[in-house]
């Protein structure tokens, strides 16, 4: 395993990361509990979840993740070997079950709170907001759209202030963002900056991947700049960016063969990028799978590559990836093939 540091910390993490979001959905307990095992043997020590998790959403299932993450630790006692990181759910449609207060002092207690029931832990290595409260272009939109612009009140040194608290109560021990556009980035750093007193953010959780490389325009200059971390999130696009689903017969268990609304990486520019990503990985003896999580954690401005899987083939592809290094030719290959149908699945 290869290792990095959280940001302006001593704190020592695997540059994989172990995504759990679907563990209680996708994946019983017995095999997020098989996933932990095998992980922190690789040397994974770096593990993130969040209260909405698993996905879809679903109030039943609220916070079952995480459950299921703590029942793991009160099993092995394994607590004091992972850095862990969770987030609380932002103010969405449909998390509404969850609360509808957004990041409001009472709401980031109360989410913390749970958590750390749910975890069976007395801390949180790194606590992040999971998306941010306002109207913005997250989630696959390509801009921000100013007719549908609200008149949000600027609440960066409230919810600094809160996770300040927090952190003086040894609840949590840094923080970060998630889905986070460069201003509200800037505005978070600005604040902490000004205002010595409050929390810096270390991290920023966003999607980065072959298809999606919307986060080098304008993020990643702040990244180097700033010395703030991304943890890169669907590095392999929901999975697309095995291949698997450009054979005729999706794969029965696969996750847009499950969720089909999670569409975001298979529009016709995208199957045809995939495509072409696919063939550049076989001419160079290697997965396509392979070859997408090799590209992320090749990145500058990567501090983890944040993985999941629902098989343990899966899983152990996808960490064996920190050992490849790609070749001159197969980056200059996946430039070629960017610059021709760049960012397709934003």
């Amino acid at each position: 395993m290869k290792y990095t540091r959280l940001p302006n910390t001593n704190i020592r993490i695997s540059k994989i990361c172990l995504g759990t979001m679907t563990w209680g959905r996708q994946n019983s307990e017995e095999e997020g509990h098989e996933q932990m095992d095998y992980a922190l043997d690789q040397g994974v020590n770096f593990f993130d979840t969040a209260e909405l998790y698993p996905v879809p959403a679903k109030k039943e299932l609220y916070a079952v993740t995480e459950e299921i993450i703590g029942n793991w630790f009160a099993k092995t006692g394994n607590r004091n070997k992972v850095v862990l990181a969770s987030k609380i759910a932002g103010n969405g449609d449909y998390t509404k079950f969850i609360r509808t207060t957004g990041f409001a002092k009472d709401a980031l207690k109360t989410a913390v709170e749970g958590s750390l029931k749910r975890l069976q832990t007395d801390y949180i290595d790194l606590y992040q907001l999971h998306w941010p409260e306002r109207n913005t272009n997250y989630f696959g939109q390509r801009g921000y759209n100013a007719e549908q612009h609200d008149f949000w009140e600027d609440n960066f040194h409230q919810v600094l202030e809160t996770l300040r608290d927090l952190v003086q109560e040894g609840k949590i021990r840094h923080v970060g963002i998630s889905n986070e556009t460069p201003w509200g980035t800037m505005r978070y750093l600005e604040e902490a900056k000004v205002h010595q007193d409050l929390p810096r953010m270390l991290t920023i959780q966003n999607p980065y991947n072959l298809l999606n490389r919307t986060f080098e325009i304008g993020l990643s200059e702040i990244c180097m700049r700033e010395r703030i971390g991304l943890l890169a999130y669907s590095p392999l696009g929901f999975g697309t960016l095995s291949g698997k689903y450009l054979g005729e017969v999706p794969p029965r268990k696969g996750r847009i063969t499950l969720f089909p609304q999670y569409n975001r990486y298979s529009n016709e520019n995208a199957v045809q990028a995939t495509r072409r990503y696919q063939e550049l990985a076989a001419e160079n003896g290697l997965s396509l799978a392979q070859m997408a999580l090799a590209f992320v954690n090749s990145r500058p401005f990567l501090t983890s590559n944040i993985i999941g899987a629902t098989s343990m083939e899966q899983l152990k592809e996808n960490i064996a990836s920190i050992g490849i290094d790609l070749p001159e030719n197969v980056m200059k290959g996946i430039e070629e093939i960017h610059n021709s149908i760049p960012n397709p699945s934003p």
